[in-house]
């Protein structure tokens, strides 16, 4: 490869500079451990391009592991039946990301001739991709995307969309890195990862603005503007790529320019482990849902309530769900169909209206969505029991009789009406059918439950005064502040 002229050093140079100085040593000792050599991080421009990268060696590197002192070591691992354990990043993700490499164009000349990455290609890769903007990663995305230049289909970008989305739960679990949540006690991710594709596909915009849907998205070709466009609109797919290189590589994967967005990419899971449930959500929907919380909320979830551990009944429902801080509502049909709230407020039992325009409803199952607020009304959460006059049940978003998602007292039983859309957030009907029969519910706190200030914090009162306790159980309420206790000290371990 000939020397770079000055220009091209120097938009290395500026490529080399955004990266911190234990960066920089971390891209060399992983571009060094790809191409075979060592003791080459010193190495200038004219002789760093000597080095290359092939796809074989970025294939092969399942077996590239560093060692406890944090020196790069390569040992072959024993195969394993399931592929996935195999290998940090799967097969049609590395050759996506090879043929991003392949796209940086050093010399002005048509790239991608050489079928080898050299040093500076590989830098300038991680720079755009991990720390570029939508105009700087575009080229990348757009080959990752089709090996050939121009236009895509859409039906291309649904299956690279797939492919990211699936290389994210894959090396997030591969890497230990679920946070207590894991794909034995979560709905299985492979539908999940179709939906949330085809979610963040429907933002796609052609240059006159329009958006096309379903069959004909597939066969829509979309130029570079319009990828860029999207790239710039859709955060996920720079959070996704971002996740995947640093967790994949495991390079720059503890160092701290991380956004919040990579850190809460997932929340902690409280409440569940070794209670064999398997919860209604799926890794990709849990994603998606928890980017649409306030950032305050992202960090943690808590399993309050579920149907299938604390059984179906309303009054339940509401001991364990009652000033308990923000929660999501999440359920599923008799029909199959997943979908729930964010509720921004503890819930009260009371004949009014709260919340706040923070609020959303959102779908999981057929399809993933989120729906916000319209500003048309107020009527965000409601929550009542025992009254003669008022609707008793949860309700969010409509008005009395006409929710856009309701379970009544009558546990079973539940509703979401829009005819065309519900007024409070824009949602269609999220059930199969207009009047639902319940089939499975949860809910959860997001961010830190509330302790005692400014909430009716049952759990000081129940530590304080053991009569209060008693007095509890004899209403039925169960001892539910003690049996939330329990497994947040089992949790404790987030690598399960």
């Amino acid at each position: 490869v000939e020397k770079m002229g000055n220009a091209e050093s120097n938009a290395y140079q500026n490529h080399l500079s955004r990266f911190l100085p234990e960066e920089q040593s971390d891209i060399d000792g992983l571009f060094d451990t790809l191409s075979g050599s060592s003791g080459s991080a010193g190495a200038k421009n004219g002789k760093a391009t000597k080095k290359t990268v092939t796809l074989a060696a970025l294939q092969a590197r399942q077996f590239i592991i560093p060692d406890i002192s944090g020196m790069w070591c390569t040992k072959r691992m024993p195969y394993k039946n399931q592929a996935y354990l195999r290998e940090p990043i799967p097969e049609q993700m590395t050759v996506r990301l090879y043929s991003g490499m392949k796209s940086i164009d050093l010399t002005g000349k048509s790239s991608g001739l050489s079928e080898c990455i050299a040093k500076e290609q590989f830098v300038i890769f991680m720079s755009n991709l991990l720390k570029g903007n939508a105009d700087e990663k575009i080229t990348i995305i757009m080959r990752m995307i089709s090996k050939t230049q121009g236009p895509v289909k859409g039906k291309q970008i649904q299956e690279f969309a797939e492919d990211l989305i699936m290389s994210v739960v894959h090396v997030l679990n591969y890497r230990k890195e679920l946070k207590g949540w894991n794909l034995e006690n979560t709905r299985d991710s492979a539908s999940g990862v179709k939906a949330l594709a085809s979610q963040l596909l429907s933002e796609l915009k052609l240059a006159d603005g329009t958006k096309p849907a379903g069959p004909q998205l597939m066969e829509t070709h979309f130029d570079q503007n319009a990828i860029e466009d999207w790239v710039y609109r859709v955060p996920q797919i720079s959070v996704f790529l971002s996740v995947v290189i640093r967790q994949g590589f495991h390079v720059l994967h503890s160092l701290p320019d991380q956004t919040k967005d990579i850190l809460n990419l997932l929340p902690v899971c409280k409440g569940i482990k070794r209670r064999g449930l398997v919860s209604l959500f799926d890794i990709p929907s849990i994603i998606y849902i928890n980017s649409h919380l306030p950032a305050e909320l992202q960090h943690k979830w808590q399993l309050l309530f579920s149907s299938k551990l604390h059984g179906e009944s309303f009054s339940q429902l509401c001991a364990h769900i009652v000033n308990k801080g923000p929660c999501i509502v999440i359920l599923k049909d008799l029909d199959g169909y997943i979908f729930g709230g964010f509720a921004s407020h503890s819930w009260e039992v009371k004949p009014q209206f709260q919340g706040d325009n923070r609020c959303f409803l959102f779908s999981i199952f057929p399809s993933v969505a989120v729906y916000t607020y319209t500003g048309y009304n107020d009527h965000y959460m409601y929550l009542n029991h025992h009254q003669q006059t008022m609707p008793n049940g949860l309700g969010m978003g409509g008005q009395h009789g006409y929710f856009g998602l309701w379970i009544d007292s009558d546990y079973g039983k539940g509703h979401s009406k829009a005819k065309p859309r519900c007024t409070t957030y824009n949602s269609p009907q999220l059930a199969a059918k207009e009047d639902f029969t319940l089939d499975a519910m949860e809910v959860w706190a997001v961010g830190d439950v509330p302790e005692s200030a400014g909430t009716k914090g049952k759990k000081t009162i129940l530590d304080a005064d053991p009569e209060a306790q008693a007095l509890l159980e004899m209403t039925g309420r169960s001892r539910h502040s003690e049996g939330l206790r329990e497994p947040i000290g089992e949790d404790d371990d987030d690598d399960n």
